[in-house]
């Protein structure tokens, strides 16, 4: 008991947890900001453009309701909706992705002084820069020969 309970703080120390749950808040945070820019941006000129058809109440009835038995319909509306939030929120996540692995690649690259570069690509940049040159002057030394 006590190895798994000391297996458990380790996990919560070394940051996985913290890390998921950072991921989630944000995640949530991030889903309330593309659901109101969804519902209160872009669907009100689409309705406009659909001569104020409200999406989300579009449907194909199957079976009118009665007295007895409740309507089937398809609500081909919402997943119209859905598909505009998930079209929105791909789109986001692909210029954030984009805009981090630029800055990134531009960090890494040791020939660019405009951002510093970390120790350890500088490190294998130095390391590659002696290989080559221990590559040249053995090559040197074998035309000799």
């Amino acid at each position: 008991m006590r190895s798994f309970i000391r297996e458990f703080k380790d996990f919560a120390i070394k940051g996985n947890m913290i890390d998921m749950a950072v991921g989630i808040i944000i995640g949530t945070a991030f889903n309330n900001v593309v659901n109101t820019l969804v519902k209160k941006v872009v669907m009100p000129p689409l309705s406009l453009l659909t001569d104020d058809v409200n999406l989300a109440n579009r449907k194909h009835v199957l079976r009118e309701g009665t007295d007895t038995a409740e309507e089937v319909a398809i609500g081909y509306g919402e997943l119209i909706e859905v598909l505009i939030d998930f079209t929105i929120i791909a789109f986001t996540i692909f210029v954030v992705i984009k805009f981090i692995n630029r800055f990134k690649n531009r960090s890494q690259d040791p020939k660019n002084k405009e951002v510093p570069t970390p120790k350890d690509i500088e490190l294998l940049s130095n390391i590659e820069r002696l290989i080559e040159h221990q590559n040249t002057i053995l090559e040197n030394r074998a035309k000799k020969l």
